[in-house]
């Protein structure tokens, strides 16, 4: 490939032109510093680069991606963390547009049933290009409580400067699932490697987050509201992380058996498992699917009292920074996992389902849960591959992946 005739031309990975499976260490950048650059600093053969050193792998910030993608050269091996207009799906009001729009082409294609899938989201409106929508919806349903959101925020740990000028109204979700009374939403990780065919793998752990305060509708000012999350949370009096405020989705999941019995949670799970699809799905057709670019993507979800499950956003580079021990556990691992499956250093075969806490749940169609099965959903007892909340033998898993790929290895040299 040619190099690009623009002055501000930079490539990476071109140095000493070597296979990207004769490579003997990968060169790693990063500007974020939490248990991502512990993970990648530990890595066996990996190497930190500064400055404006080659790189072959970049987990960078969404300012670096608009500011830089369009004007550096990769080569094959190189490996980015954003897809180029990842926005389409992590900012709310894109998100909203793109599904609304799914929601539309399931209809004229496979009906109203397949279209109603998409509903889990709730009601919303951007404003003010959708005034006038909302004020028709508002007084339709006199008393409805609404959020009122700036759509600038793009994730945890980054944001976009860009100015507040749009909004979205969210209709409330008035009946949450409550735990001791008090509200909570999950965080789960979706790993996408490519949309062009659509390649995403589910991870089995994550947490749901507690708020420290009793639920209570009443104590809603106003109709209209705004958000509070985890990081505003943690500025009033009555946080106290020591307390704990999140547990693993494996306790959660737990909880909701000996409450409500196994099959309520596999339904539950299994609308969860929908959601994850109809959103990538509906951005599937305008992501700038690049070959260079991998997307580990932080799913928030709400549970309401009758266990349906609501997407309430999703970000484009979840928090990496521990707030406890477990904490940290959870997110080196996922890191750890996200990095296997990448594969920098080119062990994996590309057929494998499982890598460490990472199940591959698409992989341009239905993944089935059975070794050996077909990945196509029959009248039989198919089952999604699938995993999340379940226990999560990593270590054992990864041993023996590797051992046995070593073994295929060695068999076929």
């Amino acid at each position: 490939m040619s190099r690009p005739k623009n002055q501000n031309y930079k490539g990476h990975g071109l140095s000493k032109g070597k296979e990207r499976e004769q490579r003997a260490s990968i060169r790693f950048k990063t500007t974020l510093v939490n248990t991502l650059t512990d993970v990648l600093r530990n890595r066996p053969g990996w190497v930190e680069v500064k400055d404006e050193g080659e790189w072959d792998f970049y987990w960078c910030d969404v300012s670096w991606l608009r500011e830089n993608f369009d004007h550096t050269y990769m080569d094959d091996h190189v490996r980015i963390s954003h897809f180029r207009n990842h926005y389409e799906l992590t900012r709310k009001n894109y998100m909203v547009k793109n599904l609304k729009r799914f929601r539309r082409q399931l209809e004229r294609e496979a009906g109203k049933l397949e279209a109603a899938k998409c509903d889990f989201f709730p009601k919303t409106f951007e404003m003010p290009c959708e005034y006038h929508l909302f004020v028709e919806e508002f007084r339709k349903h006199p008393g409805i409580t609404w959020i009122m959101k700036p759509d600038t925020r793009n994730s945890d740990d980054q944001k976009e400067e860009l100015p507040v000028e749009n909004y979205v109204a969210q209709r409330y979700v008035e009946n949450p699932y409550l735990i001791g009374g008090r509200k909570f939403d999950l965080r789960v990780y979706v790993l996408v490697m490519s949309y062009l065919p659509l390649r995403a793998w589910l991870y089995r752990d994550g947490f749901a987050r507690f708020s420290n305060t009793r639920f209570t509708l009443s104590s809603i000012d106003d109709q209209y509201v705004h958000l509070t999350n985890v990081a505003v949370q943690k500025t009033s009096p009555d946080y106290h992380p020591k307390k704990g405020c999140k547990w693993m989705l494996q306790r959660f999941r737990q909880y909701l058996a000996s409450k409500h019995g196994p099959q309520a949670v596999e339904a539950l799970f299994s609308d969860m498992d929908n959601i994850f699809i109809k959103s990538l799905q509906s951005v599937q057709k305008v992501i700038i699917s690049d070959k260079h670019c991998f997307e580990l993507y932080g799913y928030d979800i709400l549970i309401d009292q009758d266990l349906k499950p609501w997407l309430l956003e999703v970000n484009a580079s979840p928090s990496l920074t521990a707030s406890s021990q477990e904490d940290y556990e959870l997110k080196t691992c996922l890191v750890e996992d996200t990095l296997h499956v990448v594969d920098m250093e080119a062990r994996l075969t590309g057929k494998e389902k499982r890598i460490g806490g990472f199940d591959l749940m698409w992989n341009d169609g239905p993944v089935s849960r059975e070794e050996g099965a077909p990945d196509l959903p029959g009248t039989g007892n198919f089952m999604t591959n699938t995993h999340l909340g379940c226990i999560n033998d990593r270590k054992n898993q990864l041993q023996h992946l590797f051992c046995s790929l070593q073994a295929q290895k060695k068999a076929s040299s």
